[in-house]
């Protein structure tokens, strides 16, 4: 049942939501029929989508086939109650989790197995499009950037505003430049410490216009705007979005049945990076060190690596969804039970 394993302990306080119908209509999966495909959604199985969004992979592992079933997490109350609403058509074949993709253990039995796994690492339109959560620079709207306000806990964590405004010139550097990738970072994190000096950065137009100024015009590249890669490293420090991926996404993949396939998209440099040498990491197996003249450890391959590079979206989907422009997804499968019984 839809929302069936939603913690008890945290109530669903979602905020209402305008034109839910407008945002199920406009959101566009990204990669879809690459991810169809590399997860063979016409074979009957129980898939599990880590960060389920607006719902759109998760309705179309469904049409798939009549009997697949999907179990959807995400930690974002706003959008689940989105996909509760675009999925309610398949009722028992989808549940829906309050969870960060972290807690997957939490949601699945102990001799559970699925026949797949999709990771969407990237922000929801609904995130995007609402400027009061603070992720986009095309909207005024406070510097926030949670992707779960709704709960007791998120009350005390850290913003956007508060990385802006209280981080001192060094952090701010080491993040912009480790998660964005910036290569102005320190020129732009001085003209934040100096500008917060005389009133507190709160919008993110505010931060936007900022960082335009600080990236000399001749280095700025026609149609990326300047603040994406500053939005991009403080979003993730406020959600700690890489700081599991790797070890989560091993997790994941021990619960694969043999044959069954992971679909990771990603949207920067570093997550891709991450996603890579995980699976490099799994199809290697044996983690001796180099010199070792025979192998010690005894860890067999358990992944076999279908995508020797990233699939990238068509032309025609970077025009028809240029949210998509910067997507890449990585595909691997299962090839061994590891230390799961071959009957479960």
């Amino acid at each position: 049942m839809i929302m069936q394993k939603v913690k008890e302990k945290e109530a669903m306080n979602v905020p209402e939501i305008h034109d839910q119908h407008e945002v199920m209509t406009q959101h566009i999966p990204v990669l879809l029929q690459e991810v169809l495909a590399g997860l063979r959604c016409e074979r009957k199985g129980v898939y599990l989508d880590c960060t389920v969004g607006c719902g759109g992979h998760s309705a179309a592992i469904l049409a798939q086939h009549p009997e697949n079933r999907v179990l959807a997490m995400d930690r974002d109350t706003a959008v689940l109650q989105i996909a509760a609403q675009r999925l309610a058509p398949y009722k028992e074949r989808v549940m829906l989790f309050h969870q960060r993709f972290e807690q997957v253990e939490q949601i699945l039995a102990p001799d559970e197995r699925i026949d797949g796994i999709l990771l969407d690492l990237g922000v929801s339109s609904l995130q995007l499009e609402d400027a009061q959560r603070g992720f986009s620079f095309q909207k005024p709207g406070r510097l926030d950037m949670r992707m779960n306000q709704e709960n007791e806990h998120a009350k005390r964590t850290t913003t956007a505003y508060d990385v802006v405004n209280t981080y001192p010139l060094e952090q701010l550097t080491e993040i912009f430049f480790r998660y964005g990738e910036e290569r102005f970072s320190k020129r732009i994190a001085r003209m934040i410490v100096e500008a917060r000096t005389a009133t507190p950065l709160e919008t993110t137009t505010q931060l936007a216009e900022l960082a335009s100024r600080a990236v000399p015009k001749r280095f700025q590249v026609q149609g990326i705007h300047p603040a994406t890669r500053i939005f991009q490293a403080i979003r993730i420090e406020v959600n700690g979005e890489l700081q599991r991926l790797g070890e989560t996404l091993e997790l994941m993949i021990a619960r694969l049945r043999p044959g069954g396939r992971c679909c990771v998209i990603s949207f920067h440099s570093l997550e891709d990076r991450i996603v890579k040498q995980t699976y490099v990491k799994l199809a290697k197996g044996c983690q001796c060190p180099p010199d070792f003249p025979v192998c010690m450890c005894g860890i067999q391959p358990s992944l076999k690596i279908l995508t020797k590079k990233p699939i990238l979206p068509s032309e025609e989907e970077k025009n028809r969804n240029p949210r998509s422009r910067s997507a890449k997804l990585r595909i691997a499968e299962k090839i061994e039970y590891g230390n799961f019984d071959e009957k479960s």
